[in-house]
């Protein structure tokens, strides 16, 4: 009796809130037959991964091979040279290329002067519009030959070196213009966190004789940690899938053997050379991967939160 009340009083509730706002749920409408279009349906696809998939007979008429391509992706010394190469990449993103637009939204939020911060702003997000192969063009004219960088280097007497050709300086390069391309933008959520924080916490602050620093390390930077988590945990559900069109466009000859990533081996094989089932299987252990990693730090965040710790 009183849960048949409570599912009452539930669905009572769900229609009172429509009513109310019916306009925000009908803009949500389009976002959610998207997400179904293009994020749920596609699913389906997901078959071929245990098929000999044939173009020409489609997915229903292609033999199932069950388990086939997954033996023999992890058989092929190729793919573990492949994992290796993605999953250093993804550290060193998470490492050193996603801290930075929390410095940078810290240091925003310190400068008082409003036209010089928002030029500043302007300056850190234009190369989010930038597309990779514009920045990769970029970045082969300053490394080459008679580019800036060898220029320099030449004035205090180095010889010219080829930086793009070099296993040592990829993996850099990718880095260096990641956190070109997209330190500047990723501050625009954290700014906006920063910006719903209580002001009379400042103020307190200010009687009680804290400095700028030490405001900006007890106040601003704790209660910007639930923000900077959710980025995290968005960012290593990503861990595995690097930007191809990043990749793709640095990668030389010479690189290969640090710069072939998961999803350059699935343009190559699936597209190139057309094996949809063993690109698909590679594609699903992606996405499985990143699953897993998503739901283990999210469990960490969440007993770290149940425990006390800083928000």
């Amino acid at each position: 009796m009183l849960t048949a009340s409570k599912t009452q009083a539930g669905k009572e509730g769900w229609a009172k809130n429509f009513r109310k706002y019916w306009q925000l749920y009908l803009m949500v409408i389009p976002g959610v037959v998207f997400l179904i279009m293009f994020r749920y349906i596609p699913l389906a696809g997901i078959i071929i991964a245990f098929q000999d998939y044939m173009i020409f007979k489609g997915i229903l008429a292609s033999p199932f091979v069950g388990f086939k391509h997954f033996e023999s992706l992890f058989a092929y010394s190729q793919f573990w040279r492949v994992l290796k190469n993605t999953a250093i990449i993804g550290l060193f993103n998470i490492v050193f290329v996603f801290p930075v637009p929390v410095i940078l939204a810290l240091m925003f939020n310190e400068l008082k002067n409003l036209i010089f911060k928002r030029t500043l702003q302007t300056i850190y997000y234009v190369p989010h519009f930038f597309s990779w192969v514009i920045i990769s063009a970029l970045a082969f004219d300053f490394l080459s030959i008679s580019g800036v960088v060898n220029s320099i280097r030449g004035l205090f007497g180095f010889e010219p070196y080829l930086f793009m050709q070099s296993e040592a300086y990829f993996r850099p390069i990718v880095v260096l213009t990641s956190i070109w391309r997209e330190a500047g933008w990723g501050t625009i959520v954290l700014l906006a966190a920063i910006s719903g924080i209580n002001p009379e916490l400042y103020e307190a602050s200010m009687v009680d004789g804290a400095s700028r620093v030490r405001q900006m390390f007890n106040i601003t930077l704790p209660l910007l940690v639930p923000t900077i988590v959710v980025l995290l945990l968005l960012n290593i559900g990503g861990f595995l899938d690097l930007s191809f069109e990043q990749i793709y466009n640095l990668l030389t000859p010479l690189t290969y053997p640090v710069g072939d990533v998961i999803d350059t081996y699935v343009y190559r094989v699936g597209i190139v050379q057309g094996q949809y089932s063993s690109t698909t299987a590679i594609g699903l252990f992606q996405s499985t991967i990143g699953f897993i990693l998503v739901i283990f730090f999210n469990s960490l965040a969440r007993r770290y939160q149940e425990e006390g710790g800083m928000w």
